[in-house]
């Protein structure tokens, strides 16, 4: 994910934490320069201080409020009736309730901030990631077309169908060796959008690493198949791209296809089988119906 906002929220609560506990500090330098004194009282008011902060951590909510306001109104009583009143002294009646008040608050907000991005990463492995340079499901994505596409189809056999092909770049190894990572990235890139020309907007594309990309055609004509799976192979094979000695990449594609079979339904769980189907297609550019 890479929305910022909680892990900015975070940085901003232990700002505050630290601000809290240098204004604490500043104020006891204060009455120490005013009175070169620091009595015993003050060190335990100073203490309770930064111990009200791992309160508000440690406390629920409702009892911080309570427990607040009983000591602001415990400590009034004391302040008007029997302590000396100074500029220390005053800020004990504040601060303590003041560092219980700001880390629940903080606390609350780290909660609901890791809460929410635990909902984020819930939702990031429910629904697989489309990479947005190149358009491209990846395999998670891919397992989870197949399931959703094969129900359909089994459950509205008579009105619905699918089909899905592989493109797989042959001689991997030697365009690796040719373009290097960031030219193959680019190629990977340009590839992406020469299928995406050849298909329908209702079409999905996929890539499955070590050169291999997946398409799942909805509704698509049987007959119709071999001439979709040979133009895209074509404009693939076309595409002009440069390697990094400056000379044009020769492309070799192979490619291969799977009509949807309800006598097959339970198989199409296994996207793995159905990935090693595809292949075993793109050897001859067979258009298959069996996994």
């Amino acid at each position: 994910m890479r929305n910022k906002a909680p892990i900015q929220r975070i940085a901003w609560g232990y700002a505050s934490l630290i601000g809290l506990a240098v204004i604490q500090q500043l104020v006891i330098y204060l009455k120490i320069y005013m009175n070169q004194s620091f009595t015993t009282l003050d060190v335990i008011f100073s203490i309770v201080s930064l111990g009200a902060l791992v309160l508000g951590f440690v406390i629920p909510v409702g009892v911080s409020v309570v427990a607040g306001f009983v000591y602001l109104v415990s400590y009034f009583v004391w302040l008007v009736t029997y302590a000396n009143v100074d500029v220390l002294t005053f800020s004990w009646w504040l601060l303590i309730p003041a560092n219980v008040a700001v880390a629940a608050f903080i606390k609350a907000s780290l909660v609901r901030s890791a809460r929410v991005m635990e909902r984020l990463q819930e939702l990031q492995d429910r629904n697989p990631e489309l990479d947005l340079d190149t358009t491209l499901g990846n395999k998670e994505a891919l397992a989870d077309t197949v399931i959703k596409q094969s129900n359909l189809a089994r459950r509205y056999s008579e009105q619905y169908g699918f089909s899905m092909a592989m493109f797989k770049i042959e001689f991997l190894p030697l365009v690796l060796e040719s373009l290097g990572s960031v030219r193959y990235a680019q190629f990977l890139l340009e590839l992406s959008n020469t299928i995406q020309k050849q298909i329908r907007f209702e079409d999905y594309k996929f890539f499955v690493d070590r050169g291999r990309f997946v398409i799942i055609c909805p509704m698509t004509n049987v007959e119709y198949l071999p001439v979709l799976t040979a133009r895209i192979k074509k404009a693939m094979m076309d595409l002009q791209f440069i390697d990094k000695k400056g000379n044009e990449l020769q492309t070799v594609i192979r490619s291969g296809a799977l009509v949807f079979q309800k006598e097959q339904f339970s198989k199409y769980e296994d996207i793995d089988a159905v990935i090693a189907a595809l292949e075993r297609n793109t050897e001859t550019d067979l258009i298959g119906e069996y996994i």
